[in-house]
């Protein structure tokens, strides 16, 4: 647990948990901090996990610069960098998918595999859209409470877990909040998911119907992709499904690594 500071001197945090030399980043959501995954605990049996609050999210500094994936992307590089990791999966939930995403086509070397939850390439469906425009009209009307209330109930799994996680939510101010719905919104790598270099795993919820269409658009254009279905799950898989999806990312992790393996026997 501690800080790294990045090439603009914006500070990090970071909690490095578990052994084996296999390490996983998770990438959250816009305001709900690294504690989304604390349902993934368990799988520090078997992988280091790299936990971290976005620029401007929970404990990480804001900075000066404007907030956007590309800058958000190069945080998680330079994060890796000073931890001497050099290689990660990565399990990006929701909006936290598009910044794994960015991070791929941007950092190809350090991504060994995405596992993406919840995954949208872009934004244009109306419901997803009106997600979005929601978040964007709350967060500019400063209704930080009401925001983090309604993300808290949804992803609740306790009483305990709804209050830390509506209370970590509000260490980060509505204008943040606000820039990443918007960018989130226009945000756009249809047309580069070809480019992306490494396998991709996407998890849909079985219910979670507004977000399934997406899959078409990775199947055509990435010739790794393959998906999964959390039977019974709408969105909120890594705090309310988290044993189903703990196994699935060890079965990915290490598929991927055997697959790797077997390449290179000659």
């Amino acid at each position: 647990m501690g800080y790294v500071r990045t090439r603009d001197n914006v500070r990090i945090f970071y909690r490095l948990i578990g052994k084996g030399p296999t390490t996983i980043l998770f990438i959250h959501p816009p305001g709900m901090g690294h504690i989304t995954f604390k349902q993934q605990l368990p799988l520090s049996k078997d992988f280091r996990l790299l936990y971290i609050d976005l620029r401007a999210n929970g404990n990480s500094d804001k900075g000066s610069a404007p907030i956007n994936f590309p800058i958000m992307a190069r945080d998680l590089h330079d994060v890796c960098n000073q931890l001497d990791i050099d290689k990660v999966f990565i399990c990006g939930y929701s909006n936290g998918a598009s910044i794994a995403m960015e991070t791929a086509l941007r950092y190809p070397n350090l991504v060994e595999g995405l596992l993406l939850i919840g995954a949208f390439s872009e934004v244009n469906s109306v419901l997803l859209g009106s997600e979005f425009l929601l978040g964007i009209m709350a967060s500019k009307m400063n209704m930080m409470k009401p925001i983090a209330n309604v993300i808290a109930y949804a992803h609740s799994y306790s009483k305990e877990f709804k209050k830390d996680m509506a209370d970590y939510m509000l260490k980060t101010d509505a204008d943040t909040l606000y820039q990443m719905y918007v960018e989130g919104l226009n945000y756009n790598c249809t047309k580069k998911l070809q480019s992306i270099a490494c396998p991709i795993l996407l998890v849909y919820g079985q219910k979670d119907y507004y977000v399934h269409h997406y899959q078409y658009k990775f199947i055509t254009r990435h010739h790794n992709t393959r998906v999964i279905y959390v039977s019974g799950a709408k969105h909120q898989i890594p705090t309310k499904h988290s044993t189903v999806l703990n196994a699935i990312t060890k079965q990915f992790i290490q598929k991927q690594k055997q697959t790797k393996g077997s390449q290179s026997t000659p």
